[in-house]
C-alpha cells in the first residue's frame, strides 16, 4: 500500500490540525469506529467528523504524553540501539484516502526494512495491561499505521508510572488491517453521507437524537418494526437490573449512615465516608406565584422537552 504526504506538522497550529484530522480516520480513531474505545463512541466520533460537536482538548494525560514522548523515543534508541526519524507529516494512503497517519516516527527493522515507532505512557494502575501484551485500542491505532503505510512491523515504546520502561515489537496482520480497512470504509461512508452510524447507549446518541427530533407531532403515530421487540425486551431487563442494583447501592448507604450516627466523617479501610449537613437557599416558586403572580410570571421560564416512557397498550 502506499501513501502520500498530505501535510507538514512542523509548526502546524493545532485548530489547523484538527481540521486536517476530520478530513479521515486516524490512528487514534480506529478503536472508536471498531466501537471499543473507553473513551468516545461512534456516534460521537461522526459528530466531529461531520462539524456538528467539537472534539474534545487535550486532557492533562494527553498533554504529558506528548510532553514524554521525546523521552522515550531516546529511551527506545538508547536501550536497542535504534535510531527514530521524526517524520513531522500527516500521511493519507492512496488507496483508501479516508485513512491518514501521524506517526511518532520510524525505524529500521534489520530484517523488516522501515517500520513505525510510536511512543505512549501508561498510569501506574494501568500496568496490567501491558503486562503480556499491548491495550487492545493501541493494537488497532498500529495496525491501522501499517494500513496506510505498507509497513511491516511497529515498534511501541511504554512508559508506566514514571519509572518502568516496556517495547515491543508488532508485525502487521493483515487480517485485522482487512477488517480496519471494512469498518472504517463503512464509517466513512456515513461520514460522506451524513448518516450516523448505527446508535448505542451514548450520551452523543441520546444528544444526536433530541437535536435531531427536538418536538413531537401531537397525537401522531406509528406502528413500530418488529425489532422493536428484542428492544423492548432489553429495556425491559435493564429497568430490572437499574432497580436492583440501585436498591443494593442504597441499602450499603442507609448502612453507613446509620454507623455515622450524628458523626460527620467516618474512616474504614482507607476510605473516607461523610454525612454532611447541607444548608441551601432555594426559590419557594409556589409561594411566589401565589403572593406575586406578575413577577412570576415575568421570570418563569418554560422549557421543552420529549419524555420516553414504556407501558402496557391499552
Amino acid at each position: 500500500m502506499s501513501f502520500k504526504i498530505l501535510t507538514s506538522t512542523n509548526n502546524l497550529p493545532y485548530e489547523d490540525w484538527l481540521e486536517y484530522r476530520k478530513l479521515g480516520i486516524g490512528g487514534s480513531d480506529a478503536s472508536v469506529v471498531c466501537g471499543i474505545s473507553r473513551y468516545k463512541s461512534p456516534v460521537e466520533l461522526w459528530m466531529e467528523k461531520t462539524n456538528q460537536i467539537q472534539g474534545q482538548e487535550a486532557g492533562e494525560a494527553a498533554y504529558w504524553g506528548t510532553i514524554l514522548e521525546a523521552i522515550v523515543r531516546a529511551e527506545f534508541t538508547k536501550r536497542t540501539g535504534m535510531e527514530v526519524k521524526q517524520l513531522g507529516q500527516i500521511l493519507q494512503s492512496v488507496e483508501h484516502p479516508f485513512m491518514l497517519a501521524n506517526l511518532d516516527g520510524v525505524c529500521e527493522h534489520p530484517d523488516y526494512g522501515p517500520c513505525i515507532f510510536e511512543a505512549k505512557t501508561a498510569s501506574a494502575y494501568k500496568a496490567g495491561e501491558w503486562d503480556d501484551a499491548i491495550p487492545d485500542e493501541y493494537l488497532l491505532q498500529i495496525q491501522h499505521y501499517m494500513a496506510v503505510t505498507g509497513y511491516r512491523g511497529t515498534y511501541i515504546a511504554v512508559l508506566i508510572g514514571g519509572n518502568t520502561f516496556k517495547w515491543r515489537f508488532v508485525e502487521r496482520d493483515e487480517e485485522l488491517i482487512s477488517m480496519l480497512i471494512n469498518l472504517e470504509a463503512d464509517f466513512w461512508e456515513h461520514v460522506q453521507n451524513m448518516t450516523p452510524p448505527p446508535l448505542d447507549g451514548s450520551d452523543a446518541s441520546a444528544k444526536f437524537l433530541a437535536e435531531r427530533f427536538p418536538n413531537s407531532v401531537p397525537a401522531s403515530k406509528v406502528e413500530l418494526p418488529d425489532t422493536a421487540d428484542a428492544l423492548l425486551t432489553q429495556y425491559d431487563e435493564a429497568c430490572e437490573q437499574l432497580e436492583a442494583v440501585t436498591e443494593r447501592k442504597q441499602e450499603a448507604e442507609n448502612r453507613l449512615k446509620e454507623m455515622l450516627g450524628d458523626n460527620e466523617v467516618g474512616t474504614a479501610n482507607g476510605r473516607i465516608v461523610t454525612w454532611k449537613s447541607i444548608v441551601q437557599d432555594r426559590l419557594d416558586s409556589k409561594t411566589l406565584k401565589a403572593e406575586h403572580p406578575t413577577i412570576y410570571q415575568k421570570y418563569i421560564n418554560k422549557i421543552s422537552y420529549r419524555r420516553f416512557s414504556v407501558r402496557a397498550a391499552v
